[in-house]
């Protein structure tokens, strides 16, 4: 499909949420296509996962750059332009990012982080859900904005905290919602229906059945 959106993919570990949304992208009518998966750590499993479907990948190990965080920005940045890259995805990217290149992709970057926020920002998102005793917990798609796990929210999905879960068993769940809202959330964003207006994203052309922003998962 012509006119697909240039997607880069940025990863830290096994990429389990870069398969879900290669996955997607797959459909000859999706708006966008995986172009690029790039990681700050040359071990890192999804780089192989990736390379295997033939998708060009590349590395910028953030320990090279001995604590300067915006010079290794500046490195993966001149990788997304000289690759033409049009919007960046973080699927498990574990740095946190500067103004410099949060600034470069204001509003082209998006994030998914595993907590429904504004709650739990952070790590350990399902340990502090358990302590806390809420009843639905879930993961959040968000544009990218200076502040850690901040910015406008494009789609969310819920699953209900049963008596019996641990924080893996919480896990395991909320990953599986991961999965099913992270290339809903691209498809809006790459088609441009997805747009940003002040703190919130309004979507455009709500022509399904149902809310493809909000999933409640059993």
């Amino acid at each position: 499909m012509n006119g697909r959106k240039k997607v880069a993919v940025l990863i830290s570990g096994r990429g389990s949420n870069m398969m879900s949304l290669i996955s997607a992208a797959m459909a000859p009518d999706y708006p966008a296509e995986i172009a690029l998966v790039l990681s700050n750590k040359p071990e890192a499993g999804g780089l192989q996962r990736a390379d295997d479907l033939g998708i060009k990948t590349a590395v910028v190990d953030h320990r090279e750059y001995k604590g300067d965080r915006e010079a290794f920005e500046r490195a993966v940045n001149a990788i997304l332009r000289d690759n033409g890259i049009e919007l960046v995805v973080l699927a498990g990217f574990m740095r946190l990012l500067t103004p410099y290149l949060v600034n470069e992709w204001r509003e082209r970057m998006i994030n998914i982080h595993p907590a429904l926020l504004p709650s739990f920002k952070g790590l350990n998102t399902h340990e502090r859900a358990l302590d806390e005793g809420v009843k639905l917990h879930g993961a959040t798609v968000h544009f990218v904005s200076a502040e850690m796990d901040d910015g406008p929210i494009i789609a969310q999905g819920a699953v209900p905290v049963l008596d019996s879960d641990t924080p893996d068993s919480l896990a395991a769940r909320v990953l599986s919602v991961e999965h099913q809202i992270y290339p809903r959330a691209l498809e809006l964003v790459a088609s441009g229906k997805a747009r940003v207006k002040g703190q919130r994203v309004a979507i455009s052309g709500g022509s399904e059945p149902s809310d493809p922003t909000f999933l409640i998962a059993p």
